[in-house]
C-alpha cells in the first residue's frame, strides 16, 4: 500500500490547510471586531447612565443598553445559524460541488521558480563614516602693547611690557606646539580606529555575502531538484509508471477541496497488469459531524441554546456523506486521468475510531465498490441519488454508518 500522502499530495494538502486556516482566521477576526464593538457600545451606555443625574434618564439608558444587548445576542444567533447552514450545505453537496470542477491537474504548474529575498544585512554595505576633522588651533602671535601712561619712565615701562609679552608668546607657542603634537596623535588614533572599523565591516560584509550566496545556492538547488522531480513525474506518467500514477492520483485527491474541518485522507495503489487502482479513503467519524439543528436566544434566561437534530436526520446525513465521498472519489480519479491509464477502481471508504469494547484503534469500512471506467463515466452524476447509484454499481454499503456498523465487504474488490 502506498503512503497516505506523497510529496506532491502533501504539498497540495498543506496549501489547502493554509488557505483554510487563513479563512478561519479572517472569520475569527471579524467576529472579534463585532464582539468588541458590541461591548464598547454597552460600556459606553453604562458610563453614560452612571454620569446622568436623573434617575429616570439612567433607567432609560439602562433599558436601551439591555435592548442593545438583546439585539447583539440575536445577531450572534443569526451568525451561528448562518454558519451552520453553510456547513450543512457543504456536507450535503459534497458530490455536486466537484462536478463543476475540472479535476485534471496540469503538473507543469507544480514547477517552481527561485525567489531570493533581499540581502538582509544592507547596513554592512555602507562604509564606516570617517571621523570628524580636527582643526589646528591658531598659532599664537605677540599681543599688541598699550602705550605706557605717565610722564616719567615710559621707556622703561614699555621695555618691561615688551619683555612680558615676548615671554607670554614663548609660553603660548610652547603650549600651541604641544597641542599640535597631541592633535597629530589623536588624528592618527582616529584614523587607525576608522581603518580597523572598516576592516571589521568589510570582513563581516564578505562573510554575510558568502552566507547569502550559499543560501541562494541552496534555494536554487532545492527548486532545481523539485522541478526535476516534477519533470520526472510528468515523463514517467506518460509511460504509465506505477509510482508516477500513484503520485499523480495523490496530487489529484489532495487537491480535492473538502469543507473546513472535514479532513479526508487517501491511500492509492496501482496494479499495472490489470490497470486497476485500489483506493482507500478515510473520512471523519460520526462524532465529528455537527448535530445542531438551530441556535436560539431565550430572553428570560438571557442565554443562547441550541436544538438538536432528530436522530434519523443525523443518520441520514452521515450516510449521505459516506455515499457522496465514495462517488466523488471515483469521479475525481477518472476525470483527472485524461490518459485513461486507470481502467478500473477498487474503492473502500471508512473511518478510524476507538473500539468501545477494547479501547483500541479500529478501522470500520462503510462502502466497498469496484467499477470499470466506462461503466462509471456513463453515469450522469448530476441527476442521481448516491445510495441508489452505489447499489447500481453492486457496492457493499453499511446499513448504519452513524453507529459504526461495517459494510459486508466479502467478495468485493477493495484496497
Amino acid at each position: 500500500m502506498a503512503s497516505r500522502r506523497g510529496f506532491f499530495a502533501e504539498m497540495q494538502h498543506q496549501a489547502q490547510l493554509a488557505e483554510h486556516r487563513e479563512n478561519q482566521r479572517q472569520l475569527a477576526e471579524a467576529a472579534t471586531v463585532r464582539r468588541v464593538e458590541i461591548e464598547r457600545r454597552k460600556e459606553a451606555r453604562r458610563v453614560a447612565a452612571a454620569q446622568r443625574a436623573s434617575v429616570a434618564k439612567r433607567k432609560q439608558l439602562e433599558r436601551e443598553a439591555t435592548a442593545a444587548d438583546v439585539l447583539a445576542k440575536k445577531a450572534e444567533v443569526d451568525e451561528l445559524n448562518n454558519a451552520l447552514d453553510i456547513t450543512y450545505a457543504c456536507l450535503d453537496n459534497l458530490l455536486a460541488t466537484t462536478l463543476d470542477v475540472d479535476d485534471f491537474v496540469e503538473l507543469t504548474t507544480l514547477r517552481r521558480s527561485v525567489e531570493h529575498p533581499p540581502f538582509d544585512r544592507p547596513e554592512l554595505e555602507m562604509p564606516t563614516p570617517a571621523p570628524a576633522r580636527l582643526t589646528d588651533p591658531a598659532e599664537p602671535v605677540l599681543r599688541q602693547l598699550e602705550s605706557p601712561k605717565g610722564l616719567f619712565g615710559r621707556k622703561k615701562k614699555l621695555e618691561d611690557a615688551q619683555a612680558r609679552a615676548e615671554a607670554e608668546l614663548i609660553e603660548a607657542q610652547r603650549a600651541w606646539r604641544d597641542d599640535l603634537a597631541l592633535l597629530s596623535v589623536k588624528r592618527a588614533q582616529l584614523a587607525a580606529d576608522h581603518a580597523a572599523a572598516e576592516q571589521v565591516r568589510a570582513l563581516e560584509l564578505a562573510q554575510e555575502r558568502a552566507r547569502y550566496a550559499r543560501e541562494s545556492q541552496e534555494r536554487e538547488s532545492e527548486v532545481s531538484k523539485h522541478n526535476a522531480m516534477v519533470d520526472t513525474l510528468i515523463a514517467d506518467l506518460g509511460y504509465g509508471a506505477v509510482d508516477a500514477v500513484q503520485k499523480y492520483v495523490g496530487v489529484v485527491l489532495a487537491n480535492s477541496d473538502y469543507p473546513e474541518g472535514f479532513e479526508v485522507k487517501h491511500e492509492a495503489e496501482f496494479e499495472p497488469s490489470s490497470a486497476e487502482l485500489r483506493v482507500k479513503v478515510l473520512i471523519p467519524g460520526p462524532g465529528q459531524i455537527p448535530t445542531v439543528k438551530a441556535y436560539r436566544y431565550t430572553r428570560a434566561s438571557d442565554k443562547i441554546s441550541h436544538l438538536s437534530l432528530a436522530q434519523k436526520d443525523i443518520k441520514a446525513r452521515y450516510a449521505n456523506i459516506v455515499h457522496q465521498v465514495a462517488l466523488r472519489t471515483l469521479h475525481e480519479v477518472f476525470e483527472a486521468d485524461r490518459r485513461n491509464i486507470v481502467q478500473s477502481i477498487s474503492l473502500e471508504v471508512g473511518t478510524e475510531t476507538i473500539c468501545s469494547a477494547t479501547g483500541k484503534d479500529i478501522y470500520v469500512p462503510f462502502v466497498a465498490v469496484g467499477t470499470l471506467r466506462d461503466s462509471f463515466t456513463d453515469i450522469n452524476l448530476s441527476a442521481i441519488v448516491p445510495s441508489v447509484t452505489l447499489h447500481h454499481l453492486g457496492a457493499a454499503v453499511s446499513q448504519n454508518p452513524l453507529d459504526l456498523v461495517p459494510a459486508n465487504t466479502t467478495g468485493i474488490r477493495r484496497s
